[in-house]
């Protein structure tokens, strides 16, 4: 940057309505670059991390000294300028950090008076020295040189956090909005960020180990199905045609298990236009899984395997995990399974079947304020929020609840022995929805049936209903085998395994502008 290009960036960042530690630092900026020195270099000479420097002299005695001279650099977290001496804690992206030492004579008397004119709390700085333990006992880096990797142009938020781990200065709304602040500041937000990785990488590792096949599904698509929910609506112009962000990829997943790709998994995104809280987000990760010869039973089995097997691998080999608020949570063992119907019947105190009427379940519904869109009343609709009502919101313990109502699951096998139901088992954890399973419908007449009455429904008003989709209707009739087909939120997982809500398990959720 030239010397002109300079001073208008300053004059552009330093108007009067700018906090002053803001314009000290820009000006900062400014003073290094007409000194014809680096804010932003291209790289500095790391030769070690924090995390190896640590691990690697660990054992050195208190004021114990080597010439061992490593490069290393960090986010300046901890600063103390005094005299001819300067300390600093400098921290890595793994939360761990060291302590850096700057004496007048070993980096010299302008060195260090431009250190301390240049520093500040957030830049990212780099030091060469040896690897020294300070009279203290403390693990450092005697610095014979020091540079900056990058001026940070403002100040961190109080490092300093309270038992809750918020800060003064960082409060929930902003870790959400300002995640990048959030995971310098907060061990809890790196650490969320690291298990999620860990996690799906044991999702995947365990599906590879079975011999499923991951594949990619289109994420714009002419028609939305593949779930019940109201779609995001975009506009291609080459074609000049709406197309929607999927809110599911099963239909395509059902169509590769037709070409005879008889295991397969996806883990992607969907995108549903619905409400917010604090178990939903209208973008989210979804992991869903179809297995040709399977049924809702075999999904069952690999459903518990694989969350077992992610918090072994996420909490060295234990399934009983602790949550944010410190309690614990179980998630090893045989899960328990229980009937939808009879679950409600019991909750309830009345016995309620396939063939209760859309009337009974009204007044039952009614007598306890369960309040529905009349154009989407069914007996099935009617069942499952009887159920949330009397039974879902209590289901602490790992639950497969089993065997739904037909009106409710178009994409899901009649029952094999029970009239009146479907294949189809929920996973309840800590009180919510975490995973679902079919044994998939693969006769294409029965498919065009639910199709059509869900395209009823539809005109009816009710926009999460399916539409008819002809050309998955022409892959079902190629024929496809016997299946089993799981879907489970990934973010949700993540809020099972921390008891953390889902915008702190997504990175970077969508949040509402703020104004």
């Amino acid at each position: 940057m030239t010397s002109q290009e300079n001073t208008q960036a300053l004059s552009s960042d330093t108007g009067n309505d700018l906090p002053e530690q803001l314009k000290v630092r820009r000006e900062k900026r400014a003073r290094l670059l007409d000194q014809g020195k680096e804010a932003y270099p291209v790289t500095v000479d790391r030769t070690h991390t924090i995390g190896q420097i640590r691990a690697g002299y660990a054992h050195l005695e208190l004021g114990e000294e080597t010439e061992d001279v490593v490069g290393v650099a960090g986010r300046v977290v901890f600063l103390r300028n005094t005299g001819k001496l300067c300390f600093v804690a400098i921290q890595d992206g793994d939360g761990q950090r060291l302590q850096v030492m700057l004496s007048q004579g070993e980096v010299g008397a302008q060195s260090l008076a431009d250190f301390k004119a240049t520093v500040d709390l957030g830049d990212h700085l780099f030091a060469k020295g040896r690897v020294i333990s300070s009279r203290r006992g403390e693990l450092s880096v005697f610095a014979s040189q020091w540079s900056l990797a990058a001026k940070s142009l403002r100040p961190l938020p109080n490092l300093y956090a309270r038992e809750d781990g918020t800060t003064a200065e960082l409060s929930e709304e902003a870790r959400v909005r300002q995640r990048y602040v959030d995971l310098i500041a907060r061990p809890a937000a790196r650490d969320a960020a690291r298990l999620r990785s860990q996690v799906v990488r044991s999702l995947r590792d365990n599906f590879h180990a079975r011999d499923f096949m991951e594949i990619e599904t289109p994420m714009l698509q002419t028609i939305h199905g593949g779930a019940a929910a109201r779609p995001f609506v975009t506009h291609m112009n080459a074609f000049d045609m709406d197309l929607y962000l999927r809110i599911a990829p099963e239909l395509f997943l059902k169509r590769a298990v037709v070409g005879g790709l008889e295991r397969v998994f996806e883990i992607n995104r969907n995108f549903r236009n619905e409400g917010v809280d604090s178990s939903h987000s209208p973008e989210f990760a979804m992991l869903e899984a179809y297995e040709a010869y399977g049924d809702y039973n075999t999904m069952a089995v690999l459903t518990q395997d694989l969350v077992q097997t992610a918090a072994r691998d996420a909490f060295d080999g234990e399934t009983l995990v602790t949550l944010a608020d410190g309690s614990e949570y179980e998630l090893g063992g045989e899960w328990a399974q229980l009937s939808m119907y009879h679950s409600l019947s019991e909750a309830a105190g009345v016995e309620i079947t396939p063939q209760t009427s859309v009337a009974e379940l009204m007044t039952l519904a009614q007598s306890v304020e369960i309040s529905l869109d009349p154009k989407k009343v069914s007996h099935g609709k009617l069942v499952e929020e009887l159920w949330e009502h009397f039974v879902g919101h209590d289901l602490w313990a790992p639950t497969f609840v089993r065997d739904f109502p037909v009106e409710t699951s178009p994409l899901t096998r009649d029952h094999r022995s029970i009239p009146g139901v479907v294949e189809k088992w929920d996973l309840y954890v800590r009180g919510f929805e975490l995973a679902t399973a079919y044994s998939e419908l693969v006769d294409p007449v029965i498919q065009r049936q639910r199709f059509e009455a869900q395209a009823v429904l539809a005109a009816a008003g009710d926009d999460e209903a399916m539409v008819l989709d002809e050309d998955f209707l022409t892959a079902m009739e190629y024929a496809m085998p016997p299946s089993g087909g799981m879907g489970m939120g990934l973010d949700r997982l993540l809020m099972a395994l921390t008891g953390l809500g889902i915008r702190e398990t997504i990175l970077f959720p969508l949040v509402k502008p703020a104004q």
